[in-house]
């Protein structure tokens, strides 16, 4: 059995590493929050882009060349293709794309949770994931296994993962 020792220092490591993560889980929180609200414009402000692109362009074209997300004609004439949130001078290939977008450091918060191996990022999640995992077992290892408090440490947690599940399984 481990003494008192072990379990002290699991104490510390699990106090100081929460405090150097309560910055990190804020910013965490914070853009969860947002991405709740994504599909929604709450907090998003109309941006005006130009882009000069060839002229001439059809419809498929113009979608790969402006790279947007579920691109679509809306309207066609021989001088002009209007799309959702912009249009294109087919006579001069200039395309006005009005998009709704958060703020520079909102998005930058957004990015930050939705971060994949593509971006240096990843490595800031992985280490938020490893040390919450931390937290989950030094929690236990904090209390001697026969004090009352680890068995009901045992049962909330049990109790926790089930509703966890639940909402996972029928949520969604």
């Amino acid at each position: 059995m481990a003494s008192m020792k072990f379990h002290n220092a699991f104490r510390k490591y699990h106090r100081w590493l929460g405090f150097f993560l309560a910055g990190i889980m804020f910013i965490y929180a914070v853009s969860g929050v947002l991405l709740i609200f994504r599909t929604t414009d709450f907090l998003k402000y109309e941006q005006t882009e130009q882009h000069q692109l060839a002229s001439g362009l059809n419809g498929d074209a113009l979608g790969q060349q402006l790279r947007m997300k579920g691109f679509r004609v809306a309207a066609e004439t021989p001088d002009r293709i209007e799309f959702p949130g912009g249009y294109y001078d087919k006579q001069t290939g200039n395309a006005e794309v009005t998009k709704k977008d958060y703020p520079l450091v909102l998005s930058k918060l957004v990015k930050l949770h939705k971060a994949t191996t593509n971006s240096p990022l990843f490595l800031l999640n992985i280490f938020f994931g490893l040390g919450l995992l931390f937290f989950v077992v030094s929690a236990f290892l904090m209390f001697l296994p026969k004090v009352p408090v680890f068995k009901e440490g045992l049962k909330i947690a049990g109790i926790g993962a089930v509703v966890a599940l639940l909402v996972v399984i029928f949520g969604s």
